[in-house]
């Protein structure tokens, strides 16, 4: 038998009626992929990610050896060397991954002994929908299938490692194989995980390692917490009393099911607050799945929500589970709910009242048990005037709607959520950075942030950036923060007419570069009164 002659309608044995199923001519079983999705979910949280990665390599490398052992007598060879090819064919045939070996047209100094290109990644599709985008590769049992196959094959070691990987945001997967012998010094961490016949050992390390790692990080989050004045979550959302007010809120309905609807501005932490609740709520154990619905195409948009049949459409390869399939036992966030077709609210409202779904392609309702947070920015009520949002849908949504104020109606979370911000760019950035200035901190709150939070973590994260000192001045501030004068109200920052004046007046020279004979000639006062307050304002400050 060649390779090529390989053929999953001859290698699958299974009786019509149900029971035992055969590949290969030895028993299998077929698991859903969602399912062990969230199994890898479960492990990196019990474990952390070393420990799962050890249980998943392990694993993939039994698979693959087995496969290897079952293939080398089931089937009459023409050679060889397409017994130990059929690997990859096997990937393909079982579901796990298209395979794709690359072959250079010319001889490549130091190439490796098996190279290929992985798409449609089972595990880089269920790391990216149950856990986000990762800082390392993620296909840990694949990359174990195929050093347990290779190394069966050609008795010997041989290890594969992952180059590239859709799971931190690479194109495609590129798998890279090369003996125990001729990996380097600097895969030495990653060929620990395929050491030993039992993961003893190695789980004794990463658990030494993530208990050393997890006490670093609560030590973090506890000076985090204490500067901020609250925990790690409160802190996010801010201390202001409106913002108060909006996690009461949360709190008390996290404890039921009731769909709820966020509103707000763009930028304002709809998300944030979605996570909250989700964390707060009796599914806190369950996924939480976030979709930003303006941003999927209208075309695309049913299939990523409720999945699809493979043949469904053009390119449409294998079944493919939807987001609210994947948020069974969870949490469903869709933002941006106001941007959805009119034709896709209906299908999300009949989601929402029969609790059930039907995959593109298929003829059968599928049940689902999921709560489902929704936000918007915009005026829903308004769209319904205009016939833009189904007045059904709205009020089906709207069992509790939550409002998160903008930044500029609760001034007091804006030194709160930059200095959190601050420390967590400093932090990951690898930066010494541990403050603002008092002119810096001014500045920020003189500015009306149209852009909210998000603009706020945006413009910490430059000013982290580009500071040459170890606090953030007003020059590493954008341009229009520091030209911005403080307003003299908004809800919730009654100031009293000495702060105001003050304030502008700082503003001004500050916006002539700090020229007095100028800014008295712009204030309109004389230049004695001018430095006769500046002093004023001198001494308050040393004070």
């Amino acid at each position: 038998m060649r390779l090529e002659d390989l053929d999953l309608r001859e290698l699958l044995q299974f009786e019509p009626t149900g029971g035992i199923l055969r590949f290969a001519g030895q028993r299998a079983v077929l698991l859903d992929a969602v399912a062990l999705g969230l199994l890898r979910q479960q492990l990196i949280e019990t474990l952390g990610q070393a420990g799962a990665r050890a249980v998943l390599t392990r694993f993939g490398y039994a698979l693959g050896r087995r496969t290897a052992e079952t293939l080398k007598d089931a089937f009459p060879w023409d050679s060889e060397d397409d017994w130990r090819r059929a690997g990859g064919r096997f990937h393909r045939l079982q579901g796990l991954v298209l395979f794709e070996p690359v072959r250079h047209a010319q001889p490549v100094a130091n190439a490796p002994f098996a190279e290929a290109l992985w798409h449609e990644s089972f595990e880089a599709e269920q790391h990216l929908l149950h856990l986000g985008r990762s800082e390392e590769p993620v296909c840990w049992t694949l990359c174990g299938f195929a050093s347990g196959y290779l190394s069966y094959g050609h008795g010997r070691p041989i290890y594969c490692l992952e180059e590239r990987c859709r799971g931190k945001g690479d194109a495609t997967c590129v798998m890279v194989g090369r003996p125990q012998e001729e990996w380097g010094a600097e895969a030495a961490s990653q060929l620990g995980y395929y050491e030993k016949d039992c993961l003893d050992e190695a789980l004794g390390r990463v658990t030494q390692a993530l208990k050393a790692t997890e006490r670093t990080l609560r030590a973090k989050r506890r000076e985090l917490a204490q500067a901020e004045g609250g925990d790690d979550a409160k802190a996010t959302l801010g201390r202001s009393p409106a913002m108060r007010r909006v996690r009461e809120l949360a709190e008390r309905v996290a404890q039921v099911d009731s769909t709820i609807l966020i509103t707000g501005e763009s930028g304002v932490g709809k998300e944030v607050l979605a996570r909250f609740i989700h964390e707060h709520s009796a599914r806190a154990a369950g996924p939480f799945v976030a979709i930003n619905c303006g941003a999927v195409p209208e075309s695309l948009l049913e299939s990523e929500l409720f999945g699809h049949a493979r043949g469904a459409f053009t390119g449409a390869t294998q079944d493919r589970v939807g987001l609210f399939e994947a948020a069974h036992g969870g949490t469903l966030f869709l933002d941006e709910l106001g941007e959805v077709p009119l034709s896709m609210q209906v299908k999300i409202l009949r989601a929402l009242q029969e609790r059930e779904i039907r995959r593109v392609g298929e003829s059968r309702n599928r049940s689902v048990e999921v709560r489902v947070l929704a936000a918007t920015n915009r005026d829903l009520a308004a769209d319904i005037q205009t016939g833009r949002f189904r007045q059904d849908l709205y009020y089906r949504l709207r069992v509790v709607e939550i409002r998160i104020p903008p930044l500029r109606e609760r001034r007091d979370d804006i030194l709160v959520l930059a200095r959190q911000f601050l420390a967590r760019s400093a932090s990951r950035l690898r930066r010494k950075v541990s403050g603002l200035t008092p002119e810096a901190a001014n500045q920020l709150l003189r500015y009306h942030w149209p852009g909210n939070v998000r603009e706020l973590e945006n413009t910490l994260e430059r000013a982290v950036v580009l500071t040459r000192g170890s606090s953030i001045e007003p020059q590493d501030l954008p341009d229009e923060l520091r030209g911005a004068v403080s307003p003299v109200y908004s809800p919730g920052n009654l100031r009293s007419l000495e702060e105001v004046e003050r304030d502008y007046i700082l503003a001004v020279l500050d916006a002539v570069g700090g020229n007095k004979l100028k800014a008295a000639e712009t204030l309109k006062i004389g230049t004695s009164t001018l430095f006769r307050k500046l002093k004023q304002y001198q001494g308050a400050s040393g004070a």
